[in-house]
């Protein structure tokens, strides 16, 4: 496949279609800036508005992978190229994301050895390279799944990610020893796993009108430091609410509502 083909296709299609990238691109609930990479061939469109993209374009995906409008008698050739094509990008990208994810572990484990080195130079004991290790356990686990299966990997990544969150704060107390760190870290941790589940949520459901989905965001991060600091104050007794927080994230919440309202507005009329 051409990406320069590709990109100068749907810059005609578009045109065709009497659409200014910022229109197709708010169509799609994208960037502009995405349709300008595409159409000077600098990066493809995503899988998952591949088939929208064609719909507004007027065009099958065989005639958008190939770059140019396909005769009937050369469709099921251009097929066979096409999906060949996309096989050998597939093995690509699977090779590089095994390259990736050896070269992220084998970095992990080197800072860990040397850590783990480096601790027992000093003390001849494990003491603070334990937490380290926890560390970079949870890094691993994290960040692997995305790593090997991009996209497809987020949801597994927050999986682990929530798992494994307090049994890593119950190792980090086991060497810290510190009264009140589990509770105080578990508390914040699990609240911090529900909203980044929340958002991650509002993101998927709202994937094309990213613009509403960011405000949401911005609102909800308001309310939940709120929640954050209500908590904390119960728990500490040196924690404040001080005044400027306060109006932080009012404004926060009031812009991202009056925000929210201006895009419901504008699709509804739409």
């Amino acid at each position: 496949m051409n990406q320069l083909l590709i990109g100068a296709f749907i810059s005609k299609c578009r045109k065709e279609k009497g659409l200014t990238q910022a229109q197709l691109a708010e169509k799609l609930g994208i960037t502009d800036r995405a349709v300008s990479k595409w159409e000077t061939g600098k990066s493809m469109p995503d899988s998952s508005i591949m088939l929208e993209l064609c719909q507004i374009l007027g065009i099958s995906v065989n005639e958008l992978l190939s770059g140019e409008k396909i005769e009937m008698e050369q469709y099921e050739e251009k097929v066979n190229e096409n999906l060949i094509a996309l096989k050998k990008s597939d093995e690509r990208h699977i090779n590089l994301s095994k390259i990736f994810a050896i070269a992220y572990t084998a970095s992990l484990i080197l800072a860990a050895c040397i850590c783990i080195t480096c601790d027992l130079a000093a003390s001849l004991r494990l003491d603070w390279s334990l937490i380290v290790l926890a560390s970079v356990v949870l890094a691993w686990l994290v960040l692997i799944p995305s790593i090997v299966k991009g996209k497809d990997g987020i949801r597994l990544s927050m999986i682990l990610g929530s798992v494994a969150i307090v049994p890593y704060l119950f190792a980090i107390n086991l060497v810290i020893k510190q009264d009140g760190l589990l509770k105080i870290g578990s508390t914040m941790a699990i609240m911090s796993v529900a909203f980044i589940w929340v958002i991650y949520g509002v993101f998927v459901k709202l994937r094309h009108r990213i613009v509403l989905a960011v405000a949401i965001t911005v609102a909800a991060a308001g309310v939940f430091k709120i929640l954050i600091d209500i908590v904390l104050l119960q728990m500490l007794v040196s924690k404040r609410i001080e005044k400027l927080d306060i109006l932080i994230y009012a404004v926060m919440i009031i812009v991202a509502l009056f925000v929210i309202v201006v895009d419901v507005t504008k699709h509804k009329k739409a």
